[in-house]
């Protein structure tokens, strides 16, 4: 059985074979395979597609569906948890001198150091490793090197998808994490993530932002703002309808305002509240008694301020 990273390698793969079309540059850097997706090149729709697969682990079905009001990024998986809290999200800060980014996708699975290792059945022993990492810079020797420090021996071939959020692909792999906020959440909670079964979610494409800070703002607006979340869970009801109002954005005292906004007001990224990652509005569908629930609300006038000013 493929793991998680064989799985996302035969995206990379696929990104490599298509480079050319897909607008991406594959280079080597101290052993590993770097694969530009929007730093020093254009990337693409279809490349940001691809890079949303890698970073579910492939795991999950990506694609770019019509909206009320534009493109939407449509995520569904049937295995959310080894999905979204194995390799999604990034959890991992890949820090080396000056440069700084959030590490994402299945190498995190290999490495298995975090916390959140020690409460999801996703830690595995792979020969490949692949990770996402949103940036402009590309990654140096220095980092390729502290990568594979936190790697386990077995791992033979570091692969690495590198794009900023303000850029094609880098926006569009970071709307694709619609399910991914609303499990995170979930797991901050405490709700038993083992419970959910399935996960569908789907939020708009913001336009490509001139510089990070605006793409950070516009990326996370449309989640926050616009993201609309199912899970097909097994749980007890009073569980669902306790803990449901909390789950959506609108359970944090910092939603309301645009993203820049509030990132503004407070100065540091760590200010913010935390319980705000999460979709704007979250159904969780109960396989175990066949009732449904639906929290939170999209706010489409902060949405058009967000991406267009008005």
């Amino acid at each position: 059985m493929p793991t998680m990273n064989d799985r996302a390698n035969r995206v990379a793969d696929e990104l490599e074979r298509d480079a050319d079309r897909l607008r991406v540059a594959v280079s080597r850097v101290g052993g590993a395979r770097v694969i530009d997706c929007g730093g020093a090149v254009t990337g693409s729709l279809a490349a940001g597609v691809l890079m949303a697969r890698a970073c579910l682990a492939d795991l999950a079905d990506v694609q770019l569906v019509p909206d009320a009001s534009g493109p939407a990024v449509q995520v569904r998986t049937d295995d959310p948890v080894r999905a979204c809290l194995g390799s999604q999200y990034a959890g991992w800060q890949v820090k080396a001198d000056k440069f700084f980014a959030m590490g994402s996708g299945p190498m995190r699975a290999a490495s298995a150091r975090e916390e959140i290792f020690s409460h999801i059945p996703a830690k595995e022993e792979s020969a490949v490793a692949v990770g996402v990492l949103e940036t402009k810079r590309h990654p140096t020797e220095e980092v390729v090197a502290g990568i594979v420090e936190k790697l386990p021996t077995v791992v033979e071939k570091l692969t690495l998808l590198v794009a900023p959020a303000s850029s094609i692909a880098g926006t569009l792999q970071v709307v694709a994490r619609s399910v991914e906020t609303a499990l995170h959440k979930l797991h901050e909670l405490k709700f038993d993530v083992s419970q959910v079964v399935s996960g569908y979610g789907v939020a708009p494409l913001p336009p490509v932002a001139k510089d990070e800070l605006g793409a950070i703002g516009r990326t996370n607006d449309a989640i926050l703002y616009g993201g609309r979340v199912t899970l097909w869970v097994r749980a007890d009801d009073e569980q669902l309808e306790a803990i449901g109002p909390q789950v959506p954005s609108s359970g944090s005292k910092d939603h309301g305002a645009p993203f820049a906004e509030i990132y503004a007001r407070y100065g540091d990224f760590y200010r913010i509240d935390p319980l705000l990652f999460s979709p704007a509005e979250v159904t969780f569908a109960n396989l175990k008694t066949g009732r449904a629930f639906t929290f939170g609300r999209c706010e489409p006038g902060l949405l058009r301020k967000s991406f267009f000013g008005g």
